[in-house]
């Protein structure tokens, strides 16, 4: 089982692949003013991050909002984008080196992706006010999570490598909520460790599933957002390519750092932001 889902990130990493690079080289001569190096930096500090836990959707909404690298509008389809290549190394190689039960695994897996799937299509034809209030209201969310983690106000936890009856069904309906939120810039990281304590999982099996969830709800989610014109090429290319060499060097390299005051940042500037957003999504039309 655990060589099909390998076959099976492997397969949606060429097909991602290709329809990225065809709608890139299709718009070359009228890619956006974004700085590539700015948007490289920003892809490769997120992803790093990424692998150690701390998420990338938040920060990267701040920092991409505080450099102005691109419409309000084109964040959500942009982080989608640029992010999937580096989510799918992430959940080859925590996939590799965690045991999950497989069929926990494949099921939470495909709620994902219907989720996101379903999101994609509606975030994709927001308008760029509502574009900031969904963000604004993803980002407290995202902060309430990762908070709660920190102050660890989330009990739960235990030694199960899987679900089954009615904890496994809790589990796919989540993920599939939270697959569709991810495409509006929740990031699944955080709800998805939050949702795996709750039901009396390992911790340390949150990793490859929630890598997982993103691994296979990010390419159709994400081929949608190409498809509708919403995300921002030039920035999504300048992101994701450092982004697979940050994964790398977190995940074989680096493996562990002390993140607890980083986490604290991080969650001051997420709130910073999304009182941006919101405020912008309340005052602005």
């Amino acid at each position: 089982m655990i060589t099909v889902i390998w076959i099976s990130l492997a397969g949606l990493a060429v097909w991602f692949a290709v329809v990225l690079t065809r709608d890139f080289l299709a718009h070359r001569n009228t890619l956006e003013n974004s700085s590539w190096l700015k948007t490289s930096v920003i892809g490769f500090v997120v992803n790093f991050f990424d692998v150690l836990g701390i998420g990338a959707f938040a920060p990267q909404t701040a920092l991409l909002k505080f450099t102005k690298q691109t419409k309000d509008k084109q964040i959500p389809g942009t982080m989608n984008v640029a992010n999937t290549l580096p989510v799918l190394l992430q959940a080859i190689i925590f996939i590799t080196i965690i045991e999950v039960e497989p069929i926990t695994l494949v099921l939470m897996f495909i709620s994902a992706a219907l989720g996101a799937v379903l999101g994609a299509g509606v975030v994709a034809k927001l308008s760029e006010k509502k574009i900031r209030l969904v963000m604004g209201f993803a980002l407290l969310v995202t902060a309430f999570f990762m908070l709660a983690t920190s102050m660890e106000w989330i009990q739960g936890g235990g030694e199960a490598i899987g679900l089954q009856n009615g904890k496994l069904a809790i589990a796919v309906v989540a993920n599939f909520g939270l697959g569709a939120l991810m495409t509006a810039g929740i990031g699944l990281y955080a709800p998805c460790m939050a949702l795996v304590f709750a039901l009396g999982m390992s911790p340390k099996v949150a990793f490859p599933i929630m890598m997982g969830s993103c691994a296979f709800l990010m390419p159709p989610a994400s081929v949608r957002f190409i498809r509708e014109k919403a995300y921002n090429r030039k920035a999504a290319i300048a992101m994701a390519i450092p982004g697979v060499v940050a994964v790398c060097i977190a995940a074989f390299i680096v493996k562990s750092l002390p993140l607890d005051v980083l986490r604290w940042v991080v969650i001051g500037v997420i709130l910073y932001t999304s009182g941006v957003m919101l405020y912008d999504g309340f005052t602005k039309n």
